[in-house]
């Protein structure tokens, strides 16, 4: 798990519960992913609409029951923005 995964994710805990929902990925990447971006957090090709983050959420959420926990999201963006 890289620094940079859990720094995003962090970032994206909208309500620090420890866990990501579909809604709050959505919602974090669309109000916080320009700035996320801008501080060097989030690849600037990372900010997507809306389809791209549920799609993301989906790659992500491995056992299927609607939350990430760090580990399933950082897993994903790891891979996806070449930081593992």
């Amino acid at each position: 798990m890289s620094e940079k995964g859990r720094a995003l994710f962090e970032a994206l805990d909208l309500d620090q519960d420890g866990m990501l929902t579909r809604e709050e990925v959505i919602v974090a990447l669309r109000t916080k992913g320009p700035s996320l971006a801008a501080s060097g957090v989030l690849p600037l090709w990372g900010v997507q609409d809306a389809d791209a983050s549920s799609a993301l959420f989906d790659t992500a959420d491995q056992n299927g029951d609607a939350v990430l926990t760090v580990e399933e999201f950082t897993a994903v963006v790891d891979r996806r923005f070449g930081w593992s």
